[in-house]
């Protein structure tokens, strides 16, 4: 039987605030353990908090980037649960009145537009974290991101495979780096999301019974995830057995998931009204300022670089994915008039050192001025394209721009017809099978005899010199 994956996901994105969500305990990672809190965030006996405003701005920006309806009026709830980690045994979140509700994404995958609705956003606070310790019996919990404002980002369940879920995610990720509502770390977990998955048989209206998968923070384990649980949904439904609603842990190292405890329904947590934390009340003008304060979204900036820099859809779809690597796109054609040279340094030597050295966009050690100067200087016919890839690797390793990379390595082109009329003659005389072959009408013996010029020189001739002086010397 043909089998049919839905998928919904809900994203948990850590906000850039400075402060937390209701005291003034600063967000930034790291830290010693238990340091960067206070009697508010670990719920001492007492406290009383207080909203932090740009919590609310951040979170309907968000809401604005995403095309979702922002209430005039919603409210905090606790969601009461208790677990080591939740200090105060309710997490403070928001129920039934959302601050942002009813919106959508736009993905492709492989050429097919589809739309992805969202649910809703609302906003909470993060728990703290639990560590095993390896060595003695007992767990360890450091309250540092208690209280670190989260976003929840709560899609329908309209994907139907990992590729929609991968490209939902990265939509959703260039959207709140461009609008700078997160820095998204997923490494930091910064970004994270739970996998809702269940199968059902192709034509079926009725949906199966999901499971959800927690807290996956890299769109490898994502991807993997939802392959494997999609696969061992419809292995138990073949052999006769029924799938559980329960809740899942992936683990990324074996490969599966196995059953953490049975999935909780909203009851369960006992929602009521946050006592302590007045209603929020969002006036029409502020609202509209914050929409005017957007920056330009990932895809109209895509559309942007496909009319004015004439760039092909996929490269400008690859360079608008992330902020930074499209305004270290803007600060290179900024500086050259070249924008094509641009766009392609960047999706081929670029993102493949990115790659090997395991690299992230933001790790670039050098300004897009730079690349600009380096292709300037090819141009220009100071460097040659093989002296570039050198100096390419020289600015990734040194963080130096390309002007002295090529005079402290002595790397500048000879164009000097004298010095290189003997480095000709030698090739000439050590390749007499090219040079007849080139007499007797095979043109591609010449680009052999200027390679080979150009070895001999260590690319360091001017290609057209090399060729000219070839063409002089053949004659």
């Amino acid at each position: 039987m043909e089998y049919e994956i839905v998928i919904g996901l809900e994203v948990h994105s850590e906000l850039a605030t400075k402060s937390k969500i209701y005291c003034s305990c600063t967000t930034e990672f790291g830290g010693a353990p238990n340091t960067h809190c206070c009697p508010i965030c670990t719920g001492m006996p007492g406290v009383l908090p207080v909203l932090n405003k740009n919590v609310v701005e951040y979170a309907v920006k968000a809401g604005l980037a995403t095309n979702c309806t922002i209430a005039g009026y919603s409210k905090q709830d606790r969601k009461n649960y208790f677990y080591p980690d939740l200090p105060k045994a309710y997490q403070t979140s928001q129920y039934d009145l959302p601050l942002c509700k009813e919106g959508h994404i736009d993905i492709n995958v492989d050429g097919k537009s589809k739309r992805i609705g969202i649910t809703r956003i609302h906003i909470e606070e993060d728990a703290g974290k639990l560590i095993h310790d390896e060595w003695e019996t007992g767990t360890l919990v450091d309250y540092n991101r208690c209280g670190v404002p989260l976003i929840e980002i709560v899609s329908e369940p309209d994907m139907r495979s990992a590729e929609e879920a991968r490209a939902f995610l990265e939509s959703l990720k260039a959207i709140l780096e461009y609008t700078e509502v997160s820095d998204c770390k997923m490494q930091e977990g910064s970004l994270r999301a739970d996998v809702n998955l269940s199968v059902r048989p192709k034509g079926q209206k009725e949906f199966g019974t999901r499971t959800e998968m927690k807290n996956l923070n890299s769109f490898r384990a994502i991807i993997r995830a939802i392959e494997a649980e999609s696969q061992r949904q419809i292995e138990e439904i073949e052999s006769g057995g029924t799938i559980v609603q329960e809740t899942r842990r992936w683990d990324d190292t074996k490969g599966m998931s196995y059953t953490m405890r049975s999935k909780e329904e909203a009851h369960d947590y006992r929602y009521f009204p946050e006592p302590d934390l007045v209603p929020i009340v969002l006036e029409e003008e502020w609202v509209q300022k914050v929409k005017e304060s957007l920056p330009e979204l990932p895809e109209a900036r895509k559309n942007r670089y496909i009319s004015q820099y004439a760039l092909p859809e996929y490269d400008a779809a690859i360079i608008t994915s992330s902020k930074v690597l499209a305004d270290f796109f803007e600060a290179a054609v900024s500086e050259s008039s070249n924008s094509k040279a641009v766009s392609n340094w960047i999706m081929g030597d670029l993102m493949r050192i990115l790659k090997d050295k395991d690299m992230e966009v933001q790790d670039i050690p050098f300004p897009g001025q730079y690349l600009a100067a380096m292709i300037d200087m090819i141009d220009k016919g100071s460097i040659s394209g093989t002296i570039a890839k050198k100096v390419f690797e020289k600015m990734f390793q040194t963080g130096k721009d390309p002007e002295s990379i090529v005079k402290e390595e002595g790397l500048q082109v000879v164009s000097d017809e004298g010095a290189l009329v003997s480095v000709v003659r030698k090739v000439l005389e050590a390749n007499p099978q090219s040079v007849s072959d080139y007499r007797s009408g095979k043109e591609k013996a010449m680009g052999f005899l200027v390679g080979q010029a150009m070895k001999e020189t260590k690319g360091k001739a001017n290609p057209q010199i090399i060729n000219k002086i070839l063409r002089d010397e053949l004659k």
